[in-house]
């Protein structure tokens, strides 16, 4: 066979074009498995946590504890009912909340080793991560009925006076005025009242702590007193806010007590106690009444005696009867003066759950929505017994705390009762409106430092699920019943 050169290279390109078109054509036809892009991956939606929770079941399970789950405003729609918070709507300016350091608690707190009883003043009374921050607290001038022993600062034997007041003495009390230079140490602004029980024996129309009236005659004799105390507590470091004239004035039962009609204390404040302070050149604020809310009429009376109404900042109440809205009909009546609730006893034979719906819904709630400026519990502390009280006084007062032996000591109901507010209401801060019905009580502040507060009892028999709004956005919470959450936002 003859090769042919020229017919070869024809060949040659005439293959290598057909390769050519083949592989153009196979590079525009579609692949049975074509690759596909990885799909888009939108990141997750992260929620901040943008409101705190503290909660306090009333099965004890919970006590004021922070709660580790996300609160995050937003704006999905739901079904529950609304707390609507409105910082715009503001109230009256909050002075604090707290207790009364009765003489008895003093002794019981001192019975605990040093380290412990350091320990425990610093979790009252200070503003650490571990504190409650009790910013408000009542004594008494003189013994109350949770001292060991009646006492005053001027008794002296049957038959003697001392007009001069020459034999005033606060000796018996050098062990609270020396707790209270150490609560101040921890909180140099916490607000002091101080309230009488009883005028010295030999100023009553009976010779006895207990009962009795105040003679008129010693009028004068017994504003000299209150200036004196005031005066001898200011030297000693003590500033005394405010003073009542007398603890539960219509109550002269107790050991030590003294009746004071309306129409006698409003003399008393005019005549007496009011230019005896000014005289004296004290700022100290004279509050009346200082019993309970079933008698708003007595504090209004006094109030309309416009010789007495000039000094008095306001009126004092307890709620062993009555309604608390009587803190409101007081305000409405005499809105230019202040309204305070200043005691509360839980019972030795109360149950926590139901002391702490009753006290959350009427002393925190009840008293701030009723304009008052501050809360008190009553007794800080006592033993396992319910003492030291003096004979005929209450047997059955349970402290905030109670003392069980010299390195161990127990937080009960009244102290999960105030710490709710105390930890995170502090001085200064201000009621703002929030609605409140059915089943959810609660109350809203704003604090100095612009945080919003918000307390919420579930009175009701179930669990609530519900909505805290501010600003047209909300959090969804829920709480069981018989418990209570404190819930603070920026």
């Amino acid at each position: 066979m003859k090769f042919n050169l020229k017919n070869t290279i024809k060949a040659f390109f005439f293959l290598a074009a057909v390769l050519a078109q083949v592989k153009c054509s196979s590079s525009s036809d579609p692949v049975e498995n074509p690759p596909v892009d990885p799909p888009v991956v939108n990141p997750p939606v992260v929620v901040t946590n943008d409101v705190d929770f503290w909660l306090t079941k009333g099965n004890q399970s919970v006590l004021l504890a922070k709660q580790s789950g996300t609160l995050g405003f937003g704006t999905t729609t739901n079904a529950y009912a609304n707390i609507e918070v409105n910082a715009t709507q503001k109230y009256q300016t909050i002075d604090g909340f707290g207790y009364t350091l009765t003489g008895g608690s003093v002794d019981v707190i001192n019975q605990l080793n040093p380290t412990k009883r350091t320990a425990l003043l610093q979790e009252l009374f200070g503003n650490g991560d571990n504190s409650i921050g009790v910013s408000y607290i009542r004594i008494s001038i003189g013994a109350s009925d949770l001292n060991a022993t009646p006492f005053t600062y001027n008794d002296l034997a049957a038959g003697e006076t001392d007009l001069n007041l020459d034999k005033f003495s606060l000796e018996k009390d050098k062990n609270l005025i020396a707790m209270l230079k150490e609560i101040l140490a921890i909180n140099p602004k916490i607000l002091i009242l101080a309230t009488p029980w009883s005028a010295p024996i030999w100023m009553k129309d009976v010779a006895s702590f207990k009962g009795g009236k105040l003679k008129t005659e010693y009028y004068d004799v017994y504003a000299k007193y209150f200036v004196k105390y005031i005066q001898k507590m200011k030297a000693e470091g003590i500033t005394i806010d405010a003073v009542t004239p007398q603890n539960e004035p219509l109550h002269d039962g107790n050991n030590p007590s003294m009746y004071m009609s309306a129409t006698d204390q409003a003399n008393f404040i005019k005549s007496s106690l009011g230019p005896a302070f000014k005289n004296a050149n004290l700022s100290v604020k004279i509050i009346a009444y200082d019993h309970n809310c079933d008698n708003p009429n007595y504090p209004k009376a006094i109030l309309a005696d416009a010789d007495a109404f000039s000094f008095v900042d306001g009126s004092a109440f307890h709620l062993y009867a009555g309604d608390i809205s009587a803190l409101t009909n007081v305000f409405n009546s005499y809105p230019t003066k202040n309204v305070y609730f200043t005691e509360q006893w839980t019972s030795s034979d109360g149950k926590f759950e139901g002391d702490l719906k009753w006290h959350l819904r009427n002393v925190i709630i009840g008293s701030m929505r009723n304009y008052s400026k501050n809360a008190l519990e009553w007794n800080v502390a006592n033993n396992a017994n319910f003492g030291p009280h003096t004979d005929g006084g209450c047997n059955m007062c349970k402290g905030a705390i109670t003392i069980t032996s010299g390195d161990s000591f127990e937080r009960n109901v009244a102290y999960y009762i105030i710490a709710h507010a105390s930890k995170f209401v502090p001085m200064g801060s201000i009621r703002i409106e929030s609605n409140s019905g059915g089943s959810l009580q609660n109350v809203a502040f704003i604090t100095p430092s612009g945080s919003k507060v918000l307390i919420v009892e579930n009175d009701g028999s179930a669990t609530e699920t519900f909505n805290i709004k501010f600003n047209g956005k909300w959090v969804t919470t829920s709480l069981e019943a018989g418990s209570v959450g404190t819930y603070t936002w920026k």
